[in-house]
């Protein structure tokens, strides 16, 4: 009887952290206008929507660079181009395509590295409504001492404000939520080994475009 009160009780606690998780994507968007930064990331995704949207901001001067990560292998910079609206003589000079990331982590090392390179110290992340939580996670464990401004961004793939009226939404969203969660829980047991070891923490969705698996 213990043991199935405990089971009730763990599933309640997912339950409610799952509709907690919801309404903050749901709150997330339209997104305020994010401050001018050293760069600009854009993870890719189902949604080629994230791409228009950090060009966009790109070409409003709000970034130096834009790296758009996860990208596919095949595909070229004429059709990443074609892919906005938004693209003009910035994205001609100043956007860098990352083909390594094949998820989310990979886009959180790749953007590292980019990072690095360029000595930037603050980054606006674009990035679905749904996935945003779980990459500036991702991102933060990878380089903890850059500022990260997370822009997200509505896609049709998942309606927030209504992810239980379809199967397929509902199921986005509790997968996003639990990877959400396995994430959390990594980071969380990485900082107590570094902390126990007495060191400091080390830096550590389909479309033609879109090479990385949200």
């Amino acid at each position: 009887m213990k043991t199935l009160t405990l089971v009730l009780l763990l599933v309640a606690i997912w339950a409610v952290g799952l509709w907690a998780f919801a309404a903050r994507v749901a709150d997330s968007t339209p997104a305020a206008d994010p401050p001018r930064a050293d760069g600009v990331v854009a993870l890719t995704g189902a949604s080629t929507l994230r791409i228009e949207a950090a060009t966009e901001l790109l070409e409003q001067g709000l970034g130096q660079r834009l790296l758009i990560s996860g990208v596919n292998r095949e595909a070229t910079r004429a059709q990443v181009r074609e892919t906005t609206s938004s693209a003009g003589r910035a994205f001609d000079c100043c956007v860098d395509l990352g083909f390594e990331a094949e998820n989310t982590l990979g886009n959180a090392r790749e953007t590292a590295a980019w990072a690095r390179y360029h000595h930037y110290r603050s980054l606006i992340v674009v990035t679905a409504d749904y996935h945003m939580p779980r990459a500036v996670q991702e991102l933060r464990a990878a380089m903890p001492r850059v500022a990260l401004y997370p822009y997200p961004v509505a896609t049709q793939v998942l309606d927030a404000h209504r992810w239980w009226t379809t199967p397929e939404s509902a199921r986005r969203m509790t997968l996003e939520y639990c990877k959400y969660l396995a994430v959390l829980g990594r980071n969380a047991l990485s900082s107590l080994r570094h902390r126990a070891a007495g060191g400091a923490q080390a830096p550590a969705e389909e479309n033609t475009i879109g090479n990385t698996v949200s």
